[in-house]
């Protein structure tokens, strides 16, 4: 995941040369500032994706992404607590709503049967496991934007300077992850938490799994500039809004495949939290706009009529 961020700073620089050697190209001056600020947001990534991971394992990857929904409430709060921003009624209501939908999904995987893979114990534990790392997700978009909006640095270099940072400590902690037993909770023959070198075998010996990983590089490159691009023209709740909709792409390919059985009450929590991604960015104001433009001539032109003569009245008091 980390390389794919990196190699958006290779892309940044890259663009950076061509722009020396043809003025008129379109890449804004980027002023100064210290790598070391997207060291946080690096951290908060790192640690998020792990814990989400691991979520997976344990639930459906349905729920697993509309679970994910939750990092809209806790980026609207840390939004509203350190940048300062103020939320309208209907962004309230779409926080209400995103917690009615959570409800109803987490309600959903204790009622579904499960099989013999993820047990009803696992399910409650990866769906609140989910739910912990949005926090630490919302927390890293709201420093992502903080520091973008306030040193005007360009999307590529952002995501690519904490994927800088991301590889260089994943790297590195490879070597003591070598050593530390897992147990049952190990996936691989030395028991190992993490296996690097079984990994390297792997890959050589599939090349199947080699091409997963080098489509997995380049679509988190792609997916790590648009959603930072998202963040610095809109804002954070934006990109999450955005981030969301994926959840019936993979829930739909997911009941085709035969990874997971129907549940009806899926469809009522991805409707609510459909709802609720609507209020909180405002998608409700076009449909009003419509519906208020719908009236009929006989009603807009008394409203006019209501208008002019109040309009007059006034006229005449003063």
């Amino acid at each position: 995941m980390f390389l794919g961020e990196f190699s958006c700073l290779v892309a940044f620089y890259l663009l950076q040369c061509r722009a020396a050697r043809h003025p008129d190209a379109s890449v804004d001056p980027q002023q100064p500032f210290n790598p070391l600020l997207f060291l946080p947001p690096a951290l908060c990534d790192m640690t998020g994706t792990s814990i989400m991971y691991v979520a997976l394992n344990m639930t459906s990857a349905s729920s697993f992404q509309m679970l994910r929904g939750a990092v809209i409430i806790f980026t609207g709060l840390f939004s509203v607590a350190f940048l300062g921003r103020r939320l309208v009624l209907s962004q309230w209501l779409g926080i209400l709503a995103t917690i009615a939908g959570l409800v109803v999904v987490g309600l959903a995987d204790l009622l579904s049967k499960h099989d013999g893979q993820h047990k009803l114990s696992e399910v409650i534990t990866g769906d609140l496991l989910i739910i912990m790392a949005q926090i630490i997700v919302s927390i890293q978009m709201v420093l992502e934007e903080k520091f973008v909006y306030k040193h005007n640095v360009h999307p590529l270099r952002a995501v690519g300077t904490e994927g800088l940072f991301g590889f260089v400590i994943l790297s590195l902690l490879l070597v003591p992850m070598y050593y530390i037993p897992a147990g049952s909770f190990s996936g691989n023959p030395r028991g190992a938490l993490e296996d690097a070198l079984d990994a390297f075998c792997q890959v050589g010996r599939q090349p199947l799994i080699a091409l997963a990983l080098l489509g997995n590089i380049g679509s988190i490159a792609f997916f790590n500039f648009a959603g930072i691009s998202v963040t610095k023209e809109l804002s954070a709740t934006t990109r999450m809004v955005l981030d969301s909709l994926r959840t019936i792409v993979i829930w739909a390919l997911s009941l085709a495949l035969g990874w997971e059985t129907f549940h009806p009450l899926q469809i009522l929590g991805f409707l609510i939290l459909l709802m609720g991604t609507a209020l909180y960015n405002g998608l409700h104001r076009p449909l009003l706009t419509c519906l208020s433009r719908g009236q009929s001539p006989a009603e807009e032109g008394e409203r006019e009529r209501l208008l002019d003569a109040s309009r007059t009245a006034i006229n005449d008091a003063s």
